[in-house]
């Protein structure tokens, strides 16, 4: 676990700074900033996540990491949810947990706005499949439509928004 979190603190910091580095971030105070997540944190936000997951409620996000204008969530999924497509962002991936289909590409079936960024779809048609498990990382670039089609359980993740220029 304490490797995971030396993997993904590394991740983190590297696209925030590439992601600094294009624009400029407003100024942060100690109370708007978390950058640090111990493994008892990771454990304890899971927890959270479960006890506050209502049923049929497919996902439950928590923030890991805030670095304004940057956020890391800690996202628990137990059942399959809505495909996204973020229309000015990337998206990173870490599985901290568990295993799951994600289909990435395709078309948004049932598409509609969610706001001036951001759509949703019921499902993808078409679009590549694959399954992630602990461990695995995966970006999707902007204007991407991406969705978890199955899920095996439970699956936990730690999910990074990068704006792109």
């Amino acid at each position: 676990m304490r490797a995971m979190g030396i993997r993904l603190a590394s991740v983190f910091l590297m696209v925030a700074a590439t992601a600094t580095a294009q624009q400029s971030a407003p100024s942060a105070t100690a109370e708007t900033m978390k950058t640090f997540a111990s493994s008892s944190d990771v454990k304890a936000l899971i927890a959270k996540a479960k006890s506050e997951r209502k049923d049929g409620q497919p996902l439950v996000a928590e923030p890991l990491f805030v670095l304004p204008p940057y956020t890391a969530h800690l996202e628990y999924r137990a059942s399959v949810g809505n495909a996204a497509v973020h229309e000015k962002e990337a998206e990173l991936f870490y599985v901290i947990e568990g295993t799951a289909t994600m289909v990435t590409g395709g078309t948004l079936a049932g598409q509609r706005r969610t706001d001036a960024t951001n759509l949703t779809g019921t499902s993808i048609q078409g679009g590549s499949s694959r399954t992630v498990a602990k461990g695995d990382f995966i970006i999707v670039p902007e204007n991407t439509p991406h969705w978890f089609s199955k899920i095996n359980g439970a699956i936990v993740l730690m999910t990074l928004h990068v704006p792109r220029a």
